[in-house]
């Protein structure tokens, strides 16, 4: 399909979150008839204005479309997504939809962990460098409502999931990044090498002068883009921290220490590395590079500290959605953790978390969907446990507890949405209980 000019053509966005009103927007905007759905009740005033046709709740085929353009919370097995499949419709992913709109350089970014503080950190270090930047995608700004407000030549650095990067079909950044792949999301994908594969699309359309970063052991398939590896310690690749304590950039040396940065924890070792190393590969000198890495504050809800009581820190990340995410976080802080974990549990084992945790928990606190299987994982590996049921109960269990100088740490290894709407809104209420039990800044402290 050539052109995203409407002139009389049908389109259909299924799903009205952020994602799927932004869409429907620029599709009415580029003069297509556009029909938006989504399963559940929704009021879209703002879609009605533009003449947007909503029906929601609708979970039937929707006939005479052209386009389909999906949002990532919608399985693909659908019934209006497979039957406008099995009639030949595109379908595509917003960011498609949005990359064919803008002539705007592309970054990208996914990975099963850390893909939001790279893309942030990312879009940091360009400003820092005097480009005009902007984060969006998956972390929550949709890159379709921002092509008709930007700059020319101002940078997209575009964080992307495997639920988006699925229905993509001539999605092409200027580089790209694959941080991580660890169990995630497999009660959406058929296993893991379906969840692999459609991390690595990010590459498929990559040609000439664009860089691709890939992890050691994963083949990032290209069309001639250079290809480096990302790999921890000293030696060729992307980057690297060397013993002492350097990042060094290929053909650059090194760019800082690792005592100037602002991020804390072994896993933002990574994501400083590839955030660097796009920066490097959109024109950033070492010096802005090095004084981005110093001032950027951090993302909330990942390692986020939003008190301090007692001499007792409460850590805010309950960005950390699967058991991998919560490891890091442990490791961040080693020993004295009071532990809040639990949710709805995404299709892995808590096995390697409970591992985790016996170097370091003093206890964990569970609550919600997955509580039981937590308390099974942390009591095979000796771990101390306590069913709690839902947050409130969970703070306050630890907060009687907890003495100077350990930390209360929010990693759930879980989604939200058994009690929560997102990770935003059950970390916005961790930090509303800390305050509640006396915590306060810890800048202030």
């Amino acid at each position: 399909m050539s052109g995203l000019e409407g002139g009389g053509r049908r389109a259909l966005v299924v799903g009205l979150g952020l994602s799927g009103t932004s869409a429907a927007l620029l599709l009415s905007a580029r003069g297509w008839e556009v029909v938006a759905i989504d399963s559940g009740r929704r009021s879209a005033p703002e879609l009605i204005s533009q003449g947007v046709e909503v029906r929601a709740p609708w979970s039937e085929p929707v006939p005479g479309i052209d386009l389909v353009v999906k949002s990532p919370g919608v399985p693909g097995k659908s019934a209006p997504v497979a039957s406008a499949r099995a009639h030949g419709v595109p379908i595509w992913s917003e960011v498609e939809l949005a990359a064919r709109a803008t002539k705007n350089p592309l970054l990208a970014i996914t990975g099963t962990n850390g893909k939001t503080t790279t893309t942030e950190l990312t879009a940091h270090l360009l400003r820092a460098g005097g480009l005009c930047a902007r984060a969006c995608g998956n972390q929550g700004t949709p890159v379709s409502g921002l092509v008709d407000e930007l700059e020319e030549g101002e940078w997209l650095v575009v964080e992307t999931s495997s639920f988006q990067l699925e229905d993509i079909v001539e999605f092409h950044p200027r580089a790209a990044a694959l941080l991580n792949v660890t169990p995630d999301h497999l009660d959406r994908h058929a296993d893991l090498a379906a969840y692999v594969a459609s991390k690595l699309r990010i590459f498929e359309n990559m040609t000439g002068d664009d860089l691709a970063i890939a992890p050691e052991g994963l083949e990032a398939t290209t069309a001639g883009a250079v290809v480096r590896r990302l790999s921890d310690g000293s030696g060729p690749g992307v980057a690297a921290w060397d013993a002492a304590g350097s990042l060094h950039l290929p053909e650059r040396g090194e760019v800082c220490r690792w005592s100037d940065v602002a991020l804390r924890g072994a896993h933002n070792r990574q994501n400083m590395m590839v955030a660097a190393a796009l920066a490097a590969h959109a024109g950033v000198s070492s010096d802005h590079i090095a004084e981005g890495l110093a001032s950027f504050p951090g993302v909330r809800h990942r390692l986020e500290e939003c008190g301090v009581a007692r001499e007792v820190l409460f850590v805010n990340d309950s960005k950390a959605t699967n058991p991998a995410a919560a490891i890091a976080a442990l490791g961040a802080y080693g020993s004295d953790v009071r532990l809040i974990a639990g949710g709805r549990a995404k299709g892995t084992a808590f096995d390697e978390l409970a591992r985790a945790a016996r170097r370091g928990v003093l206890s964990a606190y569970l609550i919600g969907e997955a509580a039981g299987d937590l308390e099974a994982a942390f009591g095979s590996e000796g771990v101390p446990a306590e069913r709690c049921g839902d947050l409130p109960t969970a703070v306050a269990s630890a907060v009687r507890a907890a003495r100077a100088g350990e930390v209360i740490l929010l990693a759930p290894a879980c989604a939200s949405f058994d009690q929560f709407s997102s990770f935003e809104e059950r970390g916005d209420a961790f930090c509303r209980l800390a305050a509640r039990h006396g915590a306060v800044d810890p800048g202030g402290t």
